[in-house]
């Protein structure tokens, strides 16, 4: 067509149909959802594929991605939500900044952000940990730069390497990764790269920009809580990090006992994501509920009040999906993958690469997990030996660089810390940057081993 071959033009129709994405959601400011279904059918049409094939990749990709991760995100947002209503965050950070004493509070706060975020969103664990930064603040003297960007790492980091968050979820399903291979790694690279961008960097940049609460959130944020029974440090951490266990579990059945065996597969039933988050939610009910003295009534009411802010984000994981899935039959994914194989570009990096440019571009995290998976996918197939494991986890990497103006935990960031946006990109954007490209270091480093 138009003189190219088949491939060049497909190439090409891909370049441009994610450049145009990218202006849909930035310059026209389309919502990602809106954006990403006229994306796919875009490509679906100029490809050549029939009409009919177009709306049934589009839907088999809808649905395949919300048939699992719809279910993940409803369960673990109910499990964030009783978590945070009961106090359980509240416990964990106390708990912490008293280990670790004023002196070292900035690595209690990432540790307390890396703990409580496994199961919340990033929106939702930096609103429920935010007051006890300025509480933390007001009562030892400490920068509130000092103490704020180790709880964002600690969150950040999280939120784009490990399970059961929805950027590695949806990747891991684009990739046909192990869950629990994923979230074992996703903690030995997460963890370290917390601690680098976080209180390491955060010490650092305080001596520069120290930042200056605004007084008004500081009066209506930092207020002492009115209740002090909260549930014990023990049983917040069981409950939160019972799905993890769950699936490391099943994870390691699966290497040290044979197919057919009753333990293996009993393993497998509650290990599952979907049963192990289930488990930690009914397990919750009672930990955070009615061993606290709440009733099934006002339980009932946090429940609900938890999934309509993740409406949104469920749609546009879904169009993602249907993206994907037009980029694989079309053919586009293909193409892409001969052209990573034929220029011996490693995977990992290229995974990371892909995801960090459409970050840059849409400010979205999620598009650019979505869209970077289903572009990479096609090398897992061609090159032998893909770590698909380690692909989640680079192109989850790659989605937290460069958070600037078009994001808007970026807004969020700056009007909590009182910020200037060139003091929000000093702290903030050079934080996120430092763990996408220390995550990087180290997942090509863990590939090495693995």
């Amino acid at each position: 067509m138009f003189g190219m071959s088949h491939e060049t033009f497909l190439l090409l129709d891909a370049v441009v149909t994610v450049i145009g994405l990218i202006f849909l959601i930035t310059k026209f400011k389309f919502h990602p959802f809106i954006a990403l279904i006229i994306a796919a059918a875009f490509l679906g049409l100029t490809s050549g594929m029939p009409i009919g094939t177009v709306i049934k990749a589009f839907q088999d990709g809808f649905g395949g991605v919300l048939g699992f991760v719809g279910i993940i995100l409803a369960l673990g947002t109910m499990l964030g939500k009783m978590m945070a209503e009961s106090g359980g965050a509240d416990q964990i950070a106390q708990t912490l900044i008293r280990a670790f004493g004023k002196d070292k509070v900035q690595w209690a706060m990432m540790f307390a952000a890396f703990l409580v975020g496994i199961p919340l969103f990033f929106e939702i664990g930096f609103v429920l940990l935010i007051p006890l930064v300025f509480i933390v603040a007001r009562r030892t003297g400490v920068s509130i730069i000092k103490i704020g960007i180790p709880l964002l790492a600690g969150l950040s980091a999280v939120h784009g390497l490990v399970p059961p968050h929805p950027g590695p979820l949806l990747a891991i399903g684009v990739f046909g990764a192990d869950i629990g291979k994923t979230i074992l790694y996703g903690l030995i690279v997460a963890l370290p790269t917390a601690i680098i961008a976080g209180p390491i960097f955060g010490t650092f940049i305080a001596k520069y920009i120290p930042g200056h609460p605004n007084q008004e959130l500081v009066d209506q944020l930092a207020r002492e809580p009115e209740s002090a029974d909260l549930p014990s440090f023990g049983i917040t951490l069981v409950t939160v990090l019972l799905p993890v266990f769950l699936m490391l579990l099943k994870t390691f059945a699966d290497v040290v006992l044979p197919d057919g065996n009753f333990a293996r597969s009993f393993m497998d039933l509650i290990g599952h994501p979907i049963s192990a988050l289930l488990l930690a939610l009914l397990l919750s009910l009672y930990t955070f509920g009615h061993r606290q003295g709440i009733d099934s009534k006002r339980i009932l009411k946090w429940l609900d009040s938890s999934l309509a802010p993740t409406a949104a984000i469920i749609l546009i994981i879904g169009a993602g999906g249907g993206f994907k899935q037009m980029l694989v039959t079309s053919g586009v994914g293909d193409v892409i993958g001969h052209m990573a194989v034929n220029a011996q570009i490693s995977p990992i990096l290229l995974a990371w690469l892909v995801a960090a440019v459409i970050r840059v571009a849409t400010g979205s995290a999620t598009v650019a997990t979505i869209t970077g998976a289903g572009i990479v996918v096609p090398v897992v197939g061609m090159i032998p030996g893909v770590n698909r494991e380690l692909l989640v986890l680079a192109t989850g990497a790659g989605s937290l660089v460069l958070s600037h103006v078009n994001d808007a935990g970026f807004w969020l960031v700056k009007q909590y810390f009182n910020m200037t946006v060139a003091e929000t990109f000093k702290t903030w954007t050079a934080m996120e940057t430092i763990l996408s490209v220390v995550a990087l270091g180290f997942i090509l480093l863990l590939s090495m081993f693995v």
